[in-house]
């Protein structure tokens, strides 16, 4: 006689007495993303690399997410790092990832000084190139890129990162050295002539520092009086969970808002750590040590979640998407600027943190 399968039995007696598996959890969560309960907000976007195309993280991402951003393989340095060569590989895979599982794409970044060859600023002599030769390497790099994927990418941050963090105006960066604060506006221009249906932003940091904030307010707002081609904003949102208050943040959105321009949040992630830029700690080399993730760390990340979403909600009318840095605690761009941190919403193994259910409660 062939005996009963009391498997189902039993786990229908453990549910029944509030005893919940961590599979039946995983598939309660997965039944519906962080997609599905913003549908009626703003896109939830994600920066992903190659190695995040396959396996649980893949999985991960199609549950979780309706757009995405290439982290690091469309930023100058890895895909022209040589005036005549290009490295399409990793970015065209992830344009074919998107295109194929119908995501958004955000095209990051254009023209910034970090991640930049060293080609674009010199010439054969080794000396700095002219402002002329600066902005016609920049326009074909730009056109080129621009081109290839216009198809695919929806939005591109056209210019990352030139207001200066202390009281000077501008980053004196060799783009600005070069071109002065031209090479702004020659950009956004350049990106529009290559594609006029997407949407062009300027992306930069410590947006809801006072000083910082009305630097690109300032900056913005005269580019727009000239006309120049730029339809939103990205305040990158590396914060950490003691920044920003809901105040300043409130008037950052609502005062970019104001010159008309859509407004992103665009790198996503909170902090265990308090530091500068954002949160983020800086200390120069990773450490070796491991710090923990501790449950006053765990509760003070979840409280500032919570108030940023809530923000976001209140001002979903001026925000047109959301994007994290990053998919998980397994891995994040953090790790490499001090101790283990822990500022996403899925912990090492890819489930959902206490911080994710108060992210989709409301």
């Amino acid at each position: 006689m062939r005996k009963p399968n009391i498997i189902p039995y039993l786990a229908v007696l453990l549910l029944a007495t509030g005893v919940v598996f961590s599979a039946y959890k995983s598939q309660e969560v997965n039944a519906k993303g962080l997609k599905d309960y913003y549908q009626k907000y703003f896109p939830i976007g994600v920066a992903i690399t190659p190695w995040d195309l396959s396996g649980d993280k893949r999985n991960l991402i199609l549950n979780q997410f309706n757009s995405i951003t290439a982290e690091n393989a469309m930023k100058m340095g890895p895909i022209h790092p040589m005036e005549n060569t290009y490295n399409w590989k990793i970015a065209d895979s992830i344009a074919a990832f998107a295109r194929i599982n119908g995501l958004k794409l955000r095209g990051h970044c254009l023209v910034w000084h970090k991640q930049t060859p060293n080609w674009l600023f010199k010439g054969e002599d080794g000396n700095m190139v002219s402002k002329e030769i600066l902005l016609k390497r920049i326009q074909e790099h730009i056109n080129t890129v621009v081109n290839r994927y216009k198809k695919d990418i929806y939005a591109w941050d056209v210019v990352n990162e030139v207001i200066a963090d202390d009281s000077a105006y501008f980053r004196k960066s060799p783009l600005y050295q070069i071109a002065g604060e031209d090479f702004v506006e020659m950009a956004f221009r350049y990106a529009h002539q290559a594609d006029p249906k997407a949407q062009l932003f300027y992306n930069d940091y410590n947006t809801e520092q006072p000083l910082k904030r009305d630097k690109i307010y300032r900056m913005l707002k005269g580019l727009l009086a000239k006309g120049v081609p730029i339809h939103g904003v990205g305040l990158q949102g590396h914060w950490s969970i003691n920044n920003p208050s809901r105040s300043e943040l409130e008037k950052s959105i609502a005062l970019f808002s104001s010159l008309g321009l859509k407004v992103q949040i665009t790198e996503l992630d909170v902090s265990v750590y308090s530091g500068n830029q954002g949160g983020r700690l800086i200390k120069g080399n990773a450490s070796s040590e491991v710090e923990p993730f501790t449950p006053e760390m765990e509760e003070k990340q979840l409280s500032q979640y919570k108030m940023i979403f809530e923000v976001l909600r209140k001002y979903k009318a001026n925000i047109t998407g959301v994007t994290f840095w990053n998919l998980s605690d397994r891995y994040s761009w953090l790790d490499n600027r001090g101790p283990k941190n822990y500022p996403l919403l899925f912990d090492k193994n890819l489930m959902p943190k206490k911080a994710f259910f108060e992210v989709i409660k409301f």
